[in-house]
């Protein structure tokens, strides 16, 4: 048991930190589409600062992901190798997908975009910044199409001990792919938005490059809040999907001990394994019920009707996803907030806010881990939900004494690439948009 945990505490590591990347990638991809928009239409010299500063932005950020990314390729086959047979005829598939149709995508167009604007029209500039976005899109598609497949697996037959793919489609659009790719994808939209309005506050706090912040922080919340708003029916049609599906998940998630209808949606409370109960729980009663099935007679199953070696880890999967959830509502009113005095025209002068927005910056980022969280750890015990038990999925012939090794070396390495992110990350906020941007794109109107 020792070496699955260790195997679990690897993997958790490698993708919770890689995970940070894509999060705020995909969501600045589609800000960068609005701001390339503007670009187009007008030709401003501020609008092109505000896209070159934030493509460069980007493509550092990318370039962690990739290099973060790479080693959960690996751990398939060396730490979760019974795994890796069992699924290898389903999994490999979307893996594949992603990197030719969507990393591919994504990587090429980012090149035009980094170092071909003069070699190419205005146009075409811009259509690398929308297939930039779609490939991280489509890459983030496919990757929750493998993940989605294990928490609700479909289109597949044993033979021989092993899942053999037997109708593409139906394990490509399992019943958890729609709701969990919404879902993350605004999740995604969330964090990238907040992420520049984060930055862009901090210009503003000094002073320094106001019009370049201004139209970046007024881009960046118009995506901000629509993608908050958004948040709350994507993770309400998300939870009647688990509700369907993963039964003893929800349970575990909302604090639900007793097979009930009229149940009650937990706000608060602490879940206690071992007297079955959830202690100090504040919650409104019948709201769950109505929330799943549209009527507080809605019967909402509890753990109780699950044998005790198929609950998940109760207290990490309600927290976590309480958090989560508490956090997406105040993702909704800071945004709100900043809409309205956006409205009033108080908005940029107003340093109180401005600091709100700030130290808001990482706050989507941990949701979006958090969420993650939720889903991974509230399918326990199994990796493929209902087919194949955790604890039966890792390589035989590992011994933990090598992935506690690995974990040390890995966790130095990511604290030395953050530490480096961090690193470039201020030095090119420090420098700030390039001063030549306007000055080269008059020359360029000149000649044209």
């Amino acid at each position: 048991m020792e070496t699955v945990l260790l195997a679990r505490v690897q993997f958790a590591l490698t993708v919770g930190f890689h995970y940070i990347f894509p999060a705020i990638t995909i969501g600045m991809a589609w800000n960068l589409v609005w701001m390339l928009t503007r670009y187009l239409k007008t030709s401003d010299p501020v609008d092109r600062a505000v896209a070159r500063f934030w493509i460069r932005i980007f493509a550092l950020t990318f370039a962690l992901g990739v290099a973060t990314g790479i080693t959960m390729e690996f751990q398939f086959g060396m730490n979760w190798a019974s795994y890796s047979r069992f699924v290898g005829d389903i999994f490999g598939a979307p893996l594949a997908a992603e990197g030719i149709l969507a990393f591919f995508l994504e990587s090429s167009f980012l090149g035009i975009l980094l170092f071909g604007e003069r070699r190419v029209s205005k146009r075409v500039y811009w259509f690398s910044g929308l297939m930039v976005a779609l490939g991280s899109t489509l890459s983030g598609f496919w990757i929750i199409v493998a993940n989605s497949w294990q928490q609700t697996p479909a289109g597949y037959r044993i033979i021989n001990g092993r899942a053999e793919l037997v109708d593409f489609w139906a394990a490509l659009f399992n019943p958890s792919t729609v709701p969990r790719f919404l879902h993350t994808i605004d999740g995604a939209l969330i964090a990238g938005s907040f992420f520049i309005l984060g930055i862009s506050a901090y210009f503003l706090l000094r002073g320094e490059h106001r019009e370049f912040a201004k139209r970046s922080f007024s881009i960046a919340l118009f995506i901000g809040f629509f993608s908050s708003a958004l948040i709350v029916p994507l993770g309400h049609f998300h939870g009647v999907q688990v509700a369907q599906t993963q039964p003893a998940k929800l349970a575990a998630l909302e604090g639900i001990w007793e097979t009930q209808s009229d149940a009650p949606l937990l706000i608060f409370g602490i879940p206690n394994r071992e007297k079955e109960k959830t202690d100090f729980e504040l919650g409104i009663r019948g709201l769950l019920s109505i929330g799943v099935g549209g009527t507080r007679d809605t019967v909402v199953q509890g753990l109780k009707d699950f044998p005790k070696d198929q609950w998940p880890p109760l207290l990490p999967s309600f927290a976590s996803f309480h958090l989560m959830v508490g956090l997406g509502f105040y993702f909704v009113a800071l945004t709100g907030l900043a809409v309205l005095l956006l409205w009033r025209k108080k908005l940029y002068d107003n340093r109180l806010f401005l600091w709100l927005t700030l130290f808001s910056l990482p706050l989507p980022i941990v949701a979006n881990e958090l969420g993650w969280m939720a889903a991974e750890i509230g399918r326990q015990p199994w990796v493929v939900y209902g087919l194949m038990r955790t604890e039966d999925a890792v390589s035989q012939v590992v011994p933990a004494s090598q992935i506690l090794t690995s974990i040390i070396l890995f966790s130095l390495i990511y604290l030395l690439l953050f530490a480096l992110w961090i690193y470039l990350l201020k030095h090119k906020i420090n420098k700030g948009p390039d001063a030549n941007d306007a000055r080269d794109e008059g020359a360029r109107e000149v000649a044209e």
